[in-house]
């Protein structure tokens, strides 16, 4: 069922029930299915449908949640993208993909019938950006099926019902708190969208919330003023056991998950003892060539259909139903816990959002001066990680560190920024002569003096 569909439905059932809250004002479950059926009359008239595209850029959540609504209940694909990019970057993104309707304002209100669509469940119903994926475009789509068939899985595993208030505190780029949002809606529950900075409201939300959505280093903010809350659903990277005990001594229930936007849910701890398959899960963790780790392979009804566009990404897959995004575990038996160690490609978690490297790589090394570079992640005490770059410099002196940053400041987002500006004389390298990036890590925590910061 569309979650389009939900909505409709909770809006006969419970229509003065209050749907979503955000910066701007909030709407009842009556009030969205009236906005969403008259924005998808709008979008049917723009020749959206089944099989095209609506790429979605609006900063204002409820707006977004509105519009997405709107093309899921057209039938078509929504694209949730940053609503800070513009055409040009869009065009970037996802150039294989045109859209049948690219929406960066409210969308109208359209009278006329009620818009039905009759859904299968391999129609492609969510396509979402990987954290930082600019440099070379990745937009992961899912098939109907995938994206909401485990919303029952979730409520079971947190406890979520129609009467709780969902805090989504986070942008819904972020395919982590998009899915927060929607199966809020599909639950019939109320979901509060604070939007980008919900830092100064955020005491104010959790007297309101009975249950928040975050990744990991939000959780100490949440334990420090809990107000209302219940259930904590914590996920993007690992919990480590003072957050399990910190949260029990506030009287917080935590349910931790890993996935990956490729994947969906992979493995879940709702009880602090280790992750195990999330319900529908397969799990191998196969040998990995050169590592002490193996690959973590999954199969399951959640996995994405790939990329738009056959754009190149970590997701890869065999003949029998498995997949990996390449992230590494120790090894693993049916009926152990999952013990995961990072990603193998060397991806950075900051601040939630996912920074592939070489993405990074790609835009700096065409800086005059650059001979190479890596890009690693510097420990950070609130946001996990920060994105870190050793240059490789041609000459005996580094291009100017204003040069660096004007030049990331146009090739790359936000999340994707080095943070931290180092050179070498020379990169260490593997045998095969590529940079030899955890070598690079290894040097920089020891305090090698041969790695100077740039000022």
């Amino acid at each position: 069922m569309p979650v389009a569909d939900h909505v409709m439905r909770h809006a006969a059932e419970r229509p003065s029930r209050l749907a979503v809250c955000g910066p701007e004002g909030e709407l009842t479950y009556a009030r969205l299915a009236e906005r969403v059926q008259g924005a998808a009359r709008h979008l049917l008239g723009l020749g959206t449908g089944p099989g095209t595209l609506v790429a979605i850029g609006l900063a204002e959540p409820v707006e977004a949640l509105v519009a997405v609504l709107a093309a899921d209940l057209a039938g078509a694909t929504p694209l949730v993208g940053d609503p800070t990019w513009d055409r040009e970057r869009w065009s970037r993104v996802a150039p294989a993909s045109p859209y049948a309707a690219h929406v960066d304002a409210p969308l109208p209100y359209v009278p006329g019938p009620d818009v039905r669509h009759e859904p299968r469940p391999g129609d492609r119903a969510w396509a979402c950006f990987t954290s930082g994926s600019t440099g070379r475009p990745r937009a992961v789509v899912r098939s109907r099926a995938s994206w909401t068939a485990s919303f029952p899985h979730l409520s079971d595993l947190a406890g979520i019902g129609p009467d709780d208030v969902v805090l989504v505190p986070g942008p819904l780029v972020s395919s982590l708190y998009a899915f927060a949002a929607v199966h809020t809606l599909a639950t019939g529950a109320t979901a509060l969208l604070p939007g980008r900075r919900p830092s100064r409201t955020l005491g104010d939300l959790l007297t309101r919330a009975t249950v928040v959505h975050l990744v990991p280093h939000r959780l100490p903010d949440v334990l420090a003023r809990p107000g209302r809350l219940r259930t904590a659903v914590v996920g993007g990277a690992a919990l480590d056991p003072d957050a399990w005990a910190a949260a029990g001594r506030a009287g917080i229930r935590v349910v931790s998950y890993y996935g990956a936007s490729e994947l969906s849910f992979v493995a879940v701890d709702a009880d602090g003892g280790g992750l195990r398959p999330f319900p529908g899960v397969e799990i191998e963790v196969r040998p990995a060539p050169d590592r002490s780790f193996g690959e973590v392979w999954a199969r399951s009804p959640w996995l994405a259909d790939g990329y738009l566009g056959d754009a190149a990404g970590p997701l890869r897959r065999d003949g029998d139903g498995w997949a990996t995004v390449g992230d590494l575990a120790e090894p693993y038996r049916a009926g152990e816990v999952l013990r995961v160690r990072g990603r193998g490609d060397g991806a950075i978690q900051t601040g939630g959002a996912t920074v592939v490297p070489e993405d990074v790589e790609e835009v700096l090394r065409k800086v005059p001066g650059v001979g190479d570079i890596v890009v690693i992640g510097s420990p950070h005490p609130s946001l996990g990680s920060v994105v870190t770059a050793v240059i490789e410099a041609e000459r005996a002196s580094p291009p100017p560190r204003a040069l660096l940053e004007a030049t990331a400041r146009d090739g790359l987002d936000t999340a994707q920024r080095p943070r931290r500006w180092y050179a070498v004389p020379s990169l260490p390298r593997t045998q095969a002569g590529k940079p030899a990036r955890a070598l690079v890590a290894a040097r920089l925590a020891d305090g090698d003096p041969d790695i100077r910061r740039l000022a």
